[in-house]
């Protein structure tokens, strides 16, 4: 039974007994999550949750169920008005295996730090599981592990082509992107009566038919047959997606499958600051459930840090927020968040220490330019990346502005911006101010940028910015810490095997790692996850953007060689790094002089050197 609207303090039950206690005959919705339960609005599920609580339905959260019971699904009773399905804050392949297809030891998200909580497929298994525990009740899946998986997509863990997500789980209805608009639209069309197979007009909704309604309006996709047949269908297929994934000018999506069609519908629009702001005024505790008595990693990171925007207009080929987030900036007021943080400093936890403030990209709070408010993003464009649009608006006014403002915050010792700064937008900027503010106030010894590759035959296919930015703010950002009397460092993420890396591209990175001293500890191996230009790009072989057939690092000793590379200087590594020199006609990098990466390989010595014969009778 929907409640009367009284706001809702307490946290979303996980048990019986605390049903009972909040005296709940029933819940409205019973939420299935990959993930532990944690109050906090950097977890999509804790979000999502109280949202519903702050428009009158109950939700109970059944965290890590045992998937081989079926009992464990119904440990919360029938919902009255659907189970919702989400594998948590990280699709359950990412967070199972590295991208060496290793299975990881342990899980961020899990009490303990324990791997082994969720099943592979999280989204499926959980969502198959709740059709056994009640048949007639709903099944909505979300999340980023749905959302990136909704059309016919490949998988790196198969390698093949799957259908889309909502086929597999045998779901009613999947909601994609940022969530609270459309889960709100969906309860009180429940509410009311609707069964869910009429529910198919929300935005960032995508639904399953077998006969089109008369009149819909749609862009046709190539169909799941066509696009796991031909790698080239595929890559068109991905474009038109990757084109109308925009709120305010996207078309609504169909897609044929086996057994009828996937309509997508276009993304839920943007929330106004208003509304952003309504959403982190929620009553989080920022803690784990008080069921848990462990540790959960995950929140050693975020419990004192601010969400103060979402969405990226970055472009970056391999990241997969523009198919989630979308590229629309929303940002919160400077109202909303100052009273986060001065809330924050009530904890007994707090240490004095904001850790970040920021979103996907840290300096990112306002679109790229006006025209998105009201026309939408370029179809055919990006705002920046190897290149920048003529139209990019640069301005860190805002931002410098309420990172002095959470300062003068009574408790506030520092303000840190640990969520990544992109560097091109800093050089964009004609004035300094930002990164002497950044220097002098909000990085702790260490600044963390993401240039992922020197060279620029691999940042075009990752749409990152030629190396010579990198270069330019690595010089200002040298002399800005020198003006004032300070020595900080950068922490450069870089990247191996991506799509369009030859090896000759590799050895150039080696090369400049050895000119600079950079000894990386991690290697990031380029990953094929769902929902991105680069896993189209590995996938096919082709840059879906011109068609053109590019080099692809498919098979393991590739990736072994360029990930040696970029740790040259282990002894271990010294084979396959001569290899790869060899394969490059590089042999001038094998040797002893100051420019050599690796030594030559030693010549055996089949004879024995003659026994010491009073050594021998010692």
């Amino acid at each position: 039974m929907k409640t009367s609207g009284k706001p809702i303090v307490s946290m979303p039950p996980m048990s019986m007994e605390e049903c009972k206690a909040l005296q709940f005959e029933g819940l409205d919705f019973v939420y299935i999550s990959g993930d532990a339960y944690v109050d906090h609005p950097s977890f999509g599920t804790a979000i999502i949750a109280r949202v519903l609580q702050k428009n009158g339905y109950s939700v109970g959260i059944i965290a890590q169920p045992d998937w081989h019971n079926v009992d464990e699904f119904r440990r919360l009773g029938k919902p009255r008005l659907a189970f919702l399905v989400s594998s948590g804050n990280i699709d359950s392949m990412v967070n199972h295996y590295t991208a060496s297809k290793r299975k990881r030891s342990e899980d961020a998200y899990t009490e303990g730090g324990k791997a082994g909580k969720r099943p592979d497929r999280a989204v499926i298994v959980y969502a198959n599981r709740c059709k056994e525990a009640y048949s007639g009740v709903p099944v909505v899946i979300g999340g980023i592990e749905a959302s990136l998986r909704r059309f016919a997509h490949y998988d790196y863990w198969d390698n093949k082509v799957r259908h889309s997500i909502l086929y597999d789980a045998c779901a009613d209805l999947l909601l994609y992107g940022m969530g609270e608009r459309s889960i709100v639209e969906l309860a009180d069309a429940l509410d009311a009566g609707r069964p869910i197979s009429e529910i198919t007009d929300i935005r960032g909704s995508c639904y399953r038919t077998t006969q089109l309604l008369e009149g819909l309006e749609y862009e046709l996709l190539p169909s799941y047959m066509d696009v796991a047949r031909d790698k080239a269908t595929y890559s068109k297929a991905f474009m038109m997606q990757f084109a109308e994934q925009d709120a305010i000018r996207g078309k609504r999506l169909v897609q044929q499958h086996e057994k009828g069609y996937l309509v997508a519908n276009p993304p839920a629009l943007p929330l106004s600051t208003r509304e952003m702001d309504a959403v982190y005024a929620l009553p989080f505790s920022r803690t784990p459930h008080p069921s848990y008595t462990g540790h959960i990693p995950a929140l050693d990171e975020v419990e004192f840090s601010i969400t103060s925007a979402r969405g990226c207009f970055g472009g970056c080929n391999f990241c997969a927020l523009t198919f989630h987030q979308g590229r629309v900036i929303q940002a919160r007021s400077h109202d909303s968040i100052i009273r986060e943080a001065t809330h924050m400093t009530q904890s007994k936890r707090f240490k004095g220490y904001i850790s970040d403030v920021g979103g996907p990209t840290a300096n990112f709070r306002q679109p790229a330019c006006k025209k998105q408010k009201t026309l939408g993003t370029c179809k055919d464009k990006q705002c920046i990346g190897y290149n920048k649009c003529k139209n990019l608006e640069v301005s860190h006014e805002d931002y410098i502005q309420l990172l002095n403002e959470l300062k003068e915050i009574p408790r506030v010792k520092k303000v840190f911006v640990r969520s990544g700064v992109r560097y091109d937008y800093v050089m964009y900027d004609r004035s300094d101010e930002f990164l002497r503010t950044l220097i002098a106030d909000h990085i702790s010894g260490q600044l963390k940028i993401a240039p992922e590759h020197v060279s620029d035959n691999v940042l075009y296919y990752m749409n990152k910015p030629p190396h010579e930015m990198y270069e330019r703010f690595m010089q200002r950002y040298t002399q800005l810490n020198k003006n004032q009397g300070i020595r900080q460092y950068t922490v450069p993420y870089l990247m191996s095997s991506h799509p369009g890396c030859r090896l000759e591209d590799a050895v150039q990175l080696t090369i400049f790692l050895k000119e600079h001293d950079m000894r990386p500890q991690q290697v990031q191996d380029f990953y094929p996850t769902p929902g991105t230009m680069s896993t189209c790009m590995y996938y096919t072989g082709m840059d879906p953007r011109t068609g053109e057939r590019i080099y692809v690092p498919f098979t393991e000793q590739d990736k072994q060689m360029q990930r040696a590379l970029m740790q040259y200087y282990l002894p271990q590594n010294f084979d396959l790094v001569r290899k790869a020199l060899k394969l490059c006609n590089r042999d001038d990098l094998i040797g002893y002089d100051k420019n050599a990466l690796v030594p030559p390989k030693r010549e055996s010595n089949t004879r024995q050197k003659p026994i010491d014969k009073r050594r021998r009778n010692r």
